[in-house]
């Protein structure tokens, strides 16, 4: 079966810095190029792609002078600031060559928080893949400081792929796939080839990078599928040195994990990955037992079942939902300000109309609500 035959496809992949770099932490411009290579194929076959790569302070540590990865903020940003015009040339010389452009996002936790940038970003991006351009995204590590992290490029690439509404998810890496355990441990263990869910029994099987370059292991790649398909999007796992992956992997023929969501499941649209993935929540609603039951139920969360409000935060913020145990029930867009929460908490709609001069409402609506218990992955914290 060929390419020609698969509808096309919005696919984004994620490349990781060990399988980018020699083992002298330098741009391996062959593993780069077969990469780019293949990317072109699906390019060719009409597919649209967006690339999550690494290999920015892994390029660039050598020529800033460092015998090894280093491990001070200032000496990682100033070696990406080196690798990563070093990485771009590269794949842009490489594309080129093949007749595509290629084009540089650099972003940071706080672009995807914000809501106008976060949407100016993927408008951006749709350009970009509307004029047949391939959109080349890492996290600028030049001037991102550790609570603005998104945590590693696995994490970007999830969130990414539903900022795109991708159709498949590819993170390439230096393993070929999710097993039951881990191999380098023992022998005997075995590679999972189709994931329907993610359950304990998974997560706790992830372990840590295998690489000296890379920041990303095991469970942080478990934790982007799991954010992926969240989104409804289908991802694969794979080993990023096998000949023809990138190709196979769209194919589904390539040997790795693939990752698909139960057709039941509760996919979040683009609002509401940005509700549970991105916003960062202004407050908090303390909310009761039943009212705790009706979320659950797909409900919403009216003023009558709120037991307490915390924070200072304006209408529209968005703010994290617990029960009276603590435990965090799910984030949502209030549709009042903390100052008339605090007022109309555990009164009925018809009351609320003698207490304050709005329209009553729901405290936060369904639609605008995402429940950390329907979820397979964890929510902001």
């Amino acid at each position: 079966m060929s390419l020609s035959t698969i509808k096309n496809k919005r696919i984004v992949i994620k490349i990781g810095s060990s399988s980018l770099t020699s083992r002298h932490g330098e741009i391996s411009r062959r593993k780069l190029e077969r990469l780019v290579d293949e990317i072109v194929m699906l390019k060719d076959d009409g597919h649209e792609v967006v690339l999550v790569s690494s290999g920015a302070v892994a390029a660039g540590y050598r020529k800033l002078g460092c015998l090894s990865r280093p491990t001070s903020l200032p000496e990682k940003q100033a070696a990406a600031s080196i690798g990563q015009g070093l990485l771009m040339e590269a794949y842009s010389e490489r594309f080129i060559s093949h007749g595509y452009t290629a084009s540089q996002i650099l972003i940071t936790r706080s672009d995807f928080s914000d809501k106008k940038r976060y949407t100016n970003a993927r408008n951006t991006i749709n350009v970009l893949l509307d004029r047949g351009i391939v959109p080349i995204i890492n996290e600028n590590d030049t001037i991102t400081v550790e609570r603005l992290k998104f945590g590693d490029n696995d994490t970007l690439s999830a969130k990414v792929s539903g900022l795109v509404d991708a159709d498949q998810l590819l993170i390439l890496s230096d393993i070929d796939g999710l097993y039951t355990e881990d191999p380098r441990n023992n022998p005997d263990a075995r590679l999972l080839e189709e994931v329907y869910e993610i359950t304990p029994e998974i997560e706790a099987s992830a372990g840590d990078s295998a690489s000296e370059v890379g920041t990303g292991g095991m469970r942080s790649k478990i934790d982007a599928v799991k954010i992926a398909m969240a989104s409804g999007i289908p991802s694969f796992l794979g080993d990023a040195a096998k000949p023809n992956i990138i190709y196979n992997a769209v194919q589904e023929t390539a040997r790795g994990t693939y990752f698909t969501p139960k057709d039941d499941s509760e996919n979040l649209d683009v609002r509401r990955q940005w509700i549970a993935f991105h916003s960062g929540p202004e407050g908090e609603i303390v909310v009761s037992d039943k009212a705790k039951s009706e979320i659950i139920e797909h409900k919403s969360l009216y003023p009558t079942g709120i037991e307490y409000v915390e924070g200072y935060f304006k209408k529209g913020a968005v703010v994290r939902i617990k029960d009276m145990d603590g435990i965090q029930v799910g984030l949502g867009v209030s549709n009042y300000s903390s100052k008339d929460l605090i007022k109309i908490k555990g009164h009925t709609r018809e009351e609320i109309a003698d207490i304050i001069d709005v329209d009553p409402q729901e405290a936060i609506n369904n639609a605008d609500l995402v429940c950390h218990t329907r979820l397979a992955v964890p929510l902001l914290s």
